[in-house]
């Protein structure tokens, strides 16, 4: 099989759906003649067309907007917010518009649009290109929020989004677009190339909405994951010699409970780990459902790992990051509880 990045990845899911479907369209600021601004785009414009992917006015507003009366009247788009940071002006519309179409029709119109962002820190973007604001669209009824941690999970689940006849918020880790990252930022990066996840599939396939993937197996604990943060889990687990049990739920919404609640009921430990900020991240709900589903299986206090709550700094952006070493520690404490 071919190797890809996940840039690439996400480029061939774009062309593998814009060759199969005339109603899929894709645009956003600098995807068409420039090719986006982390090149997930290039060479579509002059393979389909200016008017099957164009580039849009600086206006994220805007860019959702028209995207939201293109799916009304039967089109597919697929839009793309430069920087998930710069989602909030186009809030609104995904909220009170995309998400709630299907609902205040009575059906008889969907919403079948997606809207791809680069998502996370680790690139030194400071305070207004590193946030993960997951949660502010798994709290949104009508929505579904998927955001995967390699190359032949990003294709498969992009491709199942735009099929998907209602609105999805597809979150891109930036930090994974050209290898895996362990959180260690002082070792040299491992490109996808000599990965096993870096060998996609060609053509079309997709990965189901809805379903988690046991990245690691394991005994001793369960680690609920997603996006960057898997492999520092994997980090964590293997520098401590834990036998952590690591789920890579990929899609936030909606969510694999069977696999987390069946993971938890073996290991009788549970650590939480995402990049975005603590207080009403999506680790809370997480938390609370396996404290609802798991309560009489557990052996120590759920534990989350987070970024903490602050802007997204700059300097110290590896303060900030949760690392295998914090991740670690709460592992070892899990087991020691």
């Amino acid at each position: 099989m071919p190797r890809m990045t996940m840039i690439e990845a996400i480029r061939d899911a774009l062309d593998v759906s814009m060759g199969r479907d005339d109603n899929v369209v894709v645009f956003g600021e600098d995807v068409g003649y420039f090719g986006g601004v982390f090149r997930c785009t290039a060479g579509l414009q002059q393979k389909y067309g200016r008017t099957r992917c164009f580039d849009a006015p600086i206006s994220e507003l805007g860019i959702v907007g028209t995207a939201i009366g293109m799916a009304a009247y039967g089109l597919k788009p697929c839009v793309e917010v430069q920087f998930a940071d710069y989602v909030y002006p186009a809030y609104d519309q995904i909220v009170s518009e995309a998400a709630r179409l299907r609902y205040r029709s009575n059906g008889q119109f969907t919403c079948p649009m997606v809207v791809r962002m680069p998502t996370g820190g680790g690139i030194f973007g400071g305070q207004t290109h590193s946030q993960s604001p997951e949660a502010l669209f798994t709290h949104v009824s009508g929505l579904k929020v998927v955001e995967p941690s390699n190359p032949v999970d990003a294709k498969g689940l992009l491709i199942a989004a735009i099929e998907d006849p209602d609105p999805v918020i597809f979150l891109e880790p930036k930090r994974l677009y050209n290898g895996p990252f362990d959180g260690h930022h002082d070792r040299p990066v491992t490109p996808w190339s000599k990965h096993a996840l870096g060998e996609v599939e060609a053509g079309h396939y997709t990965v189901p909405l809805g379903k988690a993937s046991v990245r690691r197996e394991g005994s001793a604990l369960t680690v609920l994951t997603y996006g960057t943060m898997v492999y520092v889990a994997e980090a964590a687990a293997e520098e401590t010699g834990i036998d952590a049990e690591i789920i890579d739920l990929r899609t936030l919404l909606p969510l694999d409970l069977d696999a987390i609640t069946t993971s938890v009921k073996k290991t009788g430990r549970c650590v939480v780990v995402h990049e975005a900020t603590l207080t009403s991240g999506f680790g809370a709900e997480l938390a609370a459902l396996v404290q609802q589903h798991c309560f009489y299986n557990l052996e120590a206090p759920i534990a989350r790992v987070t970024g903490w709550d602050t802007p997204y700094p700059h300097a110290q952006e590896w303060d900030y990051f949760p690392g295998p070493a914090r991740i670690g520690e709460a592992m070892r404490e899990a087991m020691e509880a």
